[in-house]
């Protein structure tokens, strides 16, 4: 990983909000958030929670019941979720999913969505996700299935490498769609205590608004953009223009079908 690839700041978490939230992180946030359909009551930490996709979807799917506790390493994007909704169940905290500041075995649930591939030590976080669980606890998050599953990423991809050349920028594919293969995502759970693991791979669809729309998010509302800045400042909007028209070329200058794949792991100790 490079040092920016997990640094969501300045104004990438209002972008990332407005327009990667309901391109990529909406459907499978729902799908998340109705794996905790029978919990009644007690405790839920959500890890890496961002600007809150997963965090809506529980609290309009949860039983008033449950405490949601949500965290995130980066203030920024906790700072656009707040802003997007409050609850009395829900409290909003600042927390390093690899040192997490809640007791052994207080949580009746750890969920995260698409950021364990951000996690410089994905070993030290699963620990301390079953170090909070209750024994009868469940750890369910999700990653992204290889980035050529996933083709509007893709296509973002090949159009930012094609301007930069000799130095191509890498985060797609290091980063967010890194950490796909599921015989390493089930020996490190193992490794770190886990003893019943189920990994689905699961296929969505949302519907993009425009090429535009895509572009921005994911060339401004990503740490992709650090990247591209610390190649040639000047060349942002470029590059965003050109992922815009990659995807143009390929689905057409109105709304289109983004198809996409994950993985959604559930683990218990």
């Amino acid at each position: 990983m490079n040092q920016t690839d997990a640094r969501f700041a300045g104004s990438i978490p209002e972008i990332y909000d407005r327009y990667l939230v309901p391109l990529l992180f909406e459907p499978y946030a729902a799908d998340l958030a109705a794996r905790f359909g029978d919990l009644a009551e007690g405790v839920l930490i959500e890890t890496a929670a961002g600007t809150g996709a997963v965090t809506r979807a529980l609290l309009s799917s949860l039983s008033k019941s449950v405490r949601v506790a949500a965290t995130d390493l980066n203030e920024g994007m906790l700072s656009v979720g707040a802003s997007r909704v409050s609850d009395p169940a829900l409290t909003w905290q600042q927390a390093d999913a690899q040192r997490l500041p809640f007791a052994d075995a207080s949580a009746d649930g750890v969920v995260c969505q698409f950021g364990v591939m951000f996690l410089p030590d994905k070993l030290a976080a699963y620990r301390e996700a079953r170090r909070v669980l209750r024994p009868t606890g469940r750890y369910v998050f999700n990653v992204w299935n290889r980035v050529e599953q996933n083709e509007v990423t893709l296509i973002a991809a090949r159009a930012i490498a094609s301007l930069f050349p000799e130095d191509p920028p890498r985060f797609i594919e290091r980063t967010p769609f890194g950490y796909f293969d599921v015989g390493v995502i089930r020996r490190d759970l193992e490794a770190a205590g886990f003893g019943r693991i189920d990994i689905e791979t699961i296929d969505k669809t949302s519907r993009a608004t425009s090429a535009e729309q895509a572009a921005i998010g994911l060339c401004k509302g990503t740490p992709l953009r650090s990247e591209i800045e610390a190649r040639d400042a000047a060349r942002l909007d470029e590059a965003t223009l050109a992922v815009s028209n990659a995807l143009t070329a390929r689905f057409g200058a109105g709304s289109f079908d983004n198809r996409m794949s994950a993985h959604v792991v559930t683990a218990q100790p």
